[in-house]
């Protein structure tokens, strides 16, 4: 029985050693990182996240991390420079990922809300009751970034033939849907728009007293919401994760934890067309040139 020397013992040392580092940073390397915009607060957003994340590490096989950013813009700029896998974006702020990566981002799914999804304005004057009533007066939307806190309850302004740079008495950005029911309850402003998902969620919680804020105008239907990734994700991981989505179901406490936290029945598949409108509104209003 032959013995290896000193020399091939340590170089086999040294290769095993680098053979775990390299496997260590495989596996630092294979994070897969989503985002959302933050449209609610980092605490809430950090609560809706957690299961989901969960979930996405048994089927993906990998490590999943939520990274919070700090505004609209850092959402669209992370998917577009690839430092982040996949994004919770609002219509707006896919259009506006489309742009900004020359069409390289892929939406893949949807809640099933989002095929028709609506803004409220709400107000705590008892005087306000219509959209004429809000000429002269504040009025917060969301973030500026945002489809169902600014650029389609905008869209539906001006089709009223308001306009909110003219006929407001101030246009206020409160940065988040909970921020702009905070800001009316407490009368900072006299009316808000925001996403109805957030509204109603707000009064189900009994968060909000609807018996001194009230909701004054509902919008039409619009796409709104969507999960994206960068086109350059190989087709096989964008399935991987599409299915995902679409396996969860209500019927088991996982599915019902994470698609209730998402406010959410179901979600199903979606595509870049189901945005044109988005862009279309958006161009209109002059939020994008």
């Amino acid at each position: 029985m032959t013995r290896s020397s000193p020399s091939i013992r340590t170089l086999k040392a040294v290769l095993a050693s680098a053979a775990l580092a390299l496997a260590g940073l495989a596996q630092a390397q294979a994070v897969f990182k989503i985002t959302a915009i933050p449209d609610e607060s980092p605490t809430e957003l950090a609560r809706k996240a957690a299961p989901l994340v969960k979930y996405l590490e048994q089927k993906l096989g990998t490590k999943v991390e939520f990274t919070p950013v700090s505004d609209y813009a850092a959402a669209v700029e992370a998917l577009a420079n690839k430092q982040v896998d996949m994004a919770w974006y609002g219509g707006f702020t896919f259009v506006q990922a489309s742009i900004r990566s020359g069409g390289k981002v892929v939406p893949l799914v949807q809640r099933e809300e989002d095929e028709k999804f609506r803004s409220v304005f709400i107000s705590g004057d008892p005087a306000i009751h219509s959209l004429t009533d809000l000429k002269g007066k504040t009025v917060s939307f969301g973030s500026q970034s945002s489809t169902s806190g600014h650029l389609m309850p905008r869209s539906y302004l001006l089709q009223a033939q308001i306009d909110p740079d003219k006929d407001f008495k101030r246009v206020a950005y409160s940065g988040a849907h909970d921020a702009t029911i905070a800001a009316v309850a407490s009368g900072k402003v006299d009316a808000g728009a925001l996403n109805i998902s957030v509204w109603e969620k707000f009064v189900a919680d009994k968060k909000v007293d609807t018996s001194k804020v009230k909701v004054i105008f509902t919008t039409p239907a619009y796409f709104d919401y969507n999960w994206t990734v960068h086109s350059d994700m190989p087709v096989a991981q964008r399935e991987k994760l599409t299915k995902a989505f679409l396996d969860l179901n209500r019927n088991t406490p996982e599915g019902k934890d994470i698609l209730d936290l998402q406010r959410a029945t179901r979600f199903i598949p979606t595509q870049a067309s189901n945005y044109k409108g988005i862009e279309t509104a958006a161009r209109s209003a002059g939020l994008i040139k």
